[in-house]
């Protein structure tokens, strides 16, 4: 490549969509690209839901490697500025930024225990039109013994920029190690607009009524219904890596989306 990096083998990764497509085709002989389970460090090519894809990909395979995005999508908070350039120059230069998803253990009314990660955040919903009642726990301790609302999540640094934001949740920067508790349209308690807690918080979240109120949780895409209780924390022993350009301004971003009208 004529570049020295520390990733000897990379893979090139790149979503569905035409422009990620012909972008592949344009870096084919950049690198000598390697299968993902064989590279050291991978290159995605897409938008934030393609890198989410990826990353999902790596903690279902158990191999977790660094991941450096180029932005081929619409927003691209997890990506890089698509532009023209050696890609191991940039990739030799790139800081890293340690991502940490969360560990969702969610039982259902059956008894059942189901977990999985999320990347983004996780969210409890109504399955009925029927408003849920939800039991919030921080750290062992109940914070609010009856939430009525359309649901609440709780979101990463990563994702605070996704389905947080449209909740009217707060913006993380990815390195503050804080979490996003936002309620999803609350009615009582009515002031109640959500919590920014310590990323080694752990989250309890209840289902009051579940016959009649039904709920649903979502770890990023992975739905699991008729919820009792979730419990919710950081999972450091599954944390992700992702590569950024060192003049990619992306605090700058974060700043300026708090100011959008």
């Amino acid at each position: 490549m004529g570049v020295k990096t520390e990733f000897e083998r990379l893979a090139l990764l790149a979503s569905p969509v035409e422009k990620a497509q012909e972008t592949a085709r344009q870096l084919a002989g950049a690198a000598d690209w390697v299968p993902l389970e064989e590279a050291d460090a991978a290159v995605v090519l897409g938008g934030d839901g393609f890198m989410l894809q990826t990353l999902h990909q790596m903690l279902d395979e158990g191999r977790v490697i660094p991941a450096y995005g180029i932005n081929l999508g619409t927003v691209g908070f997890l990506m890089n500025p698509h532009r023209s350039g050696n890609v191991a120059a940039r990739l030799a230069k790139a800081r890293h930024i340690a991502v940490a998803p969360l560990r969702m253990t969610a039982i259902t009314q059956d008894g059942a225990h189901h977990v999985h990660n999320a990347i983004n955040e996780v969210s409890l919903l109504r399955e009925t039109r029927q408003t849920a009642k939800i039991e919030v726990t921080v750290n062992d301790k109940v914070r609010i013994p009856e939430l009525a609302c359309d649901g609440v999540l709780l979101a990463t640094p990563a994702g605070s920029t996704a389905y947080n934001l449209s909740a009217n949740g707060p913006i993380l920067p990815l390195t503050s190690n804080m979490l996003a508790l936002t309620p999803i349209s609350p009615f009582r308690p009515r002031r109640w607009r959500g919590a920014i807690l310590p990323d080694q918080s752990t989250v309890t979240l209840r289902v009051l009524e579940p016959a009649k109120r039904p709920v649903a949780a979502v770890a990023d895409q992975k739905e699991v219904r008729d919820i009792a209780e979730v419990r919710l924390a950081i999972d450091h022993g599954s944390e992700l890596t992702l590569l950024f350009d060192p003049g990619h301004s992306l605090d700058e971003r974060i700043v300026s989306e708090q100011f959008v009208a």
